[in-house]
């Protein structure tokens, strides 16, 4: 079959199309509205830190940030016990006369302002849990607790603290390229995280007396301080998380020596802490490439449940060039680790979980952490770091460098859904992925939580198919995975939603209605359809890999990552940045209308009109050929079930002249289809024609095809075959928000097509 161009007006000879002028009135002007425009009046203009590929610059500065600490846990009275040694260096061109931490411990205070952030009555349901927490119980009393702060020589040092903040005054500024050392001792009552659903804390285990401890945000952190905001000032408040600087940590935690522990760094002193038998499994799984090695099995963690020794451990660890730093303390563990190779280096994929973690955690825990590990760094960077470690807690969700928390719980009987299963792994996977988003490309999430949940959200959906693929026994009868993120229609209901409760993603997360939707599923959907459907994957790949790899253990920006993916890949994405992250626009993009016409040497009405608006002779015209369509009085539809070119001499002789009838048989049908865009992102238009020899056509037209007419575009289809259907988005991977409009004739009308057939049988 002979396949012919579709194009714009025109095949053979020029058919010119006049716009008749409107009134001679004066209009007023605008300014540039253009979806095209470039992002210039959104961007932080580039510098010497940050350039305007999207690189660090030449003058790129972070400080560096050192912590000694020994902690201690008192399980009996759930208290925690801390002293730390800072060293802070100062890697900026400034003066620093005092220095800022972090103590987001202090949200869980009774009075702390974060309690009072929302408003009430805005939910018609309770859970009798909240009731009871929120009526009945008397406010648990947490927060720091500063015993004092000192110099390095013992001497105190003034320190004012403000909601979740603390300045240190100095006695005199830390010059440009010196470091200071200071020391902080405090303690606080540790939380019961199934309550409130904290970020760390304690889960209580009634039926055995035990605790199992998620431990984060547990010491005063350091702010950043760098060239963008100068020192992070936005207060803790709940949602927004964590902005640190990278440093060196040397961390003792003292706990009953009957507990087992995972923490962020390498254990140093695994002899002194673990049983000769532990010890021996602990050495063994260093080269166990197959199959994860049960350090503590479920047996032994039961066995251990009703001892509570009273005698207690110090568990030492060493973490290098880490932002933060986390730790998982229980007797109830169960303790299995296995090796993976990734790139040239042996990392340690570890899980750690009590009896009530399975069935289900000893099959897909340290499977899930090996696919992430597997396929994060394959689309990134090879995980630098010894080890990765996927702690079980109770509705959990927590990621901090090295270890994180992670929810997933069987009945009591052991049976669970599939559900449980999937929501597990996928936990797994998005938590174990957070160590390259934010832990290493350490973006502000206190500021900007899209550029490390969306991005996060975005890798996780690949490394949820990979995951499929590796273990197809997993999803069993299922085509793939099942993620619940990432897959453009999934997107749909939340940005079809009512505009007063939706927000842009670049927003601050505290600011948003929608948490979920605006950081996570729709950062992560818009750049599956930039790999998918706008850049390809190759090119977005290996834009995509260029950021990360830029600011591997830095500080970037949005714009950072913006001008990146343009700066590695050649492709304009101004249009789709300001679209799908700095607006709420839908994308809505239908067929309004199609019409077949022929060709006639004599112009209908509508083309006299135009042509005397310009001052052409109607009796003297230079060889023009005109469009009748159905719409046209002069339309005839007996000359309609003709060949097309058959009502214009002058097309016929013009081809006989250029010698085109000898053997090439031009189209005979020709059609004018309308595509309208109600919605307001622009988008590649992806149509599939439809013809009545069964076969069909599928053509992607570039965005810029809506660069001059935001509201709708023409296109010609000449073919020698019958035009009977055209479907915009019908694979469904640009998250159209109105399918009702995607298909001509009309889905959900099939009579129109016999409507339009008759139409042009007269």
């Amino acid at each position: 079959m002979k396949k012919f161009k579709t194009t714009s007006l025109g095949y053979f000879v020029t058919v010119f199309v006049f716009t008749i002028t409107a009134s001679a009135q004066v209009q007023q002007g605008h300014t540039n509205n253009s979806k095209f425009k470039q992002l210039y009046d959104q961007f932080a203009d580039p510098n010497r830190y940050h350039n305007a590929s999207g690189a660090p610059g030449v003058d790129y500065y972070q400080q560096k940030v050192d912590y000694v600490m020994d902690v201690e846990i008192d399980d009996a009275k759930s208290k925690f016990y801390g002293e730390e040694t800072i060293t802070y260096t100062n890697n900026s061109p400034d003066q620093l006369p005092y220095l800022w931490l972090q103590l987001d411990q202090n949200i869980r205070k009774k009075d702390a302002p974060a309690l009072e952030k929302n408003g009430a009555g805005n939910s018609a349901t309770v859970r009798p849990s909240s009731f009871v927490s929120d009526f009945i119980n008397d406010p648990f009393d947490g927060g720091f607790n500063i015993d004092w702060v000192k110099d390095a020589n013992g001497k105190a040092l003034k320190y004012k603290i403000n909601q979740t903040m603390m300045r240190v005054d100095l006695p005199q500024a830390i010059a440009p390229g010196a470091s200071y050392v200071f020391k902080i001792k405090w303690w606080y009552n540790i939380n019961d995280h199934v309550e409130k659903r904290g970020r760390s804390g304690f889960e209580f285990f009634p039926e055995d007396g035990n605790k199992a401890y998620v431990i984060a945000q547990f010491f005063p952190r350091l702010c950043v301080y760098n060239d963008v905001e100068g020192w992070q000032n936005y207060q803790f408040w709940g949602n927004g998380e964590f902005a640190l600087e990278f440093g060196d940590y040397q961390v003792n935690i003292t706990v009953p020596s009957d507990h087992i522990l995972e923490a962020t760094g390498s254990l140093q002193n695994p002899k002194e802490v673990l049983t000769r038998e532990e010890y021996r499994r602990f050495q063994d799984s260093a080269d166990s490439f197959d199959k994860p090695v049960i350090i503590v099995t479920q047996a032994e963690a039961i066995a251990k449940e009703s001892q509570f020794s009273t005698k207690k451990s110090t568990w030492k660890f060493e973490a290098i060039n880490v932002r933060d730093f986390g730790f998982a303390t229980s007797r109830k563990f169960i303790w299995e680790r296995q090796a993976v190779q990734v790139g040239s280096k042996k990392v340690m994929a570890v899980s750690l979980y009590p009896k009530e973690g399975n069935p289900l955690w000893e099959e897909y825990s340290t499977k899930a952490v090996l696919q992430t590990l597997k396929s994060y760094s394959k689309y990134t960077f090879d995980y630098p770091y010894p080890k990765a470690v996927s702690v079980h807690a109770k509705n959990q969700g927590m990621e901090y460098p090295m270890i994180c928390w992670n929810y997933g719980r069987p009945a009591k009987d052991g049976t669970y859904s599939d559900r449980t299963k999937f929501g597990m792994i996928s936990v797994i996977i998005h938590e174990v992925g957070h160590n390259y988003f934010p832990m290493i490309v350490n973006s502000d999430e206190r500021q900007w939580g899209w550029m490390d949940e969306g991005l996060d959200t975005f890798m996780q959906y690949l490394a949820e198919q990979d995951f499929g693929e590796t273990y197809p026994q997993s999803i069993g009868a299922l085509e793939k995975y099942p993620s619940r993120r990432g897959d453009p229609q999934k997107i749909v209901p939340y940005m079809a939603g009512d505009q007063n409760f939706i927000s842009p993603i670049m927003s601050n997360p505290e600011n948003v209605f929608q948490l979920g939707p605006n950081a996570y599923a729709k950062p992560a959907t818009a750049l599956n359809i930039l790999r998918e459907t706008v850049m390809g994957r190759e090119t977005f790949d290996h834009a995509f890999k260029t950021y990360s790899q830029r600011w591997m253990f830095k500080h970037p920006t949005p714009e950072d990552f913006f001008r990146s993916m343009e700066d590695a890949s050649a492709v304009d994405l101004d249009w789709f940045w300001r679209g799908w992250f700095y607006s709420t626009d839908v994308v809505d993009i239908g067929v309004k209308n199609v019409k077949r016409y022929y060709f006639s040497d004599e112009p209908d009405l509508e083309a006299k009109a135009r042509l005397e608006s310009y001052g052409y002779d109607l009796e003297n015209l230079p060889g023009l050929v005109f469009k009748i369509d159905e719409d046209s009085e002069n339309f005839d539809p007996e000359m309609a079930k003709q060949n097309a070119i058959d009502g214009s001499k002058i097309l016929k002789d013009y081809m006989t002249a250029e010698g085109i009838d000898a053997g090439v048989v031009p189209p005979k049908y020709f059609y004018e289809v309308e595509f309208e865009k109600p919605g307001g992102l622009v988008m590649p238009l992806i149509v599939e024609y439809s013809y009545a020899d069964g076969s069909s056509e599928r053509v992607t037209y570039p965005v810029q095809l809506w660069r001059k007419n935001d509201a709708s575009v023409k296109k010609i289809i000449a073919s020698d075959k019958e035009l009977i259907g055209v479907t915009v988005d019908p694979d469904l991977e640009t998250a159209d928000v109105n399918s009702e409009n995607n298909s001509w004739p009309k889905k959900e009308s099939p009579s129109d097509f016999e409507k339009f057939k008759e139409k042009i049988k007269g």
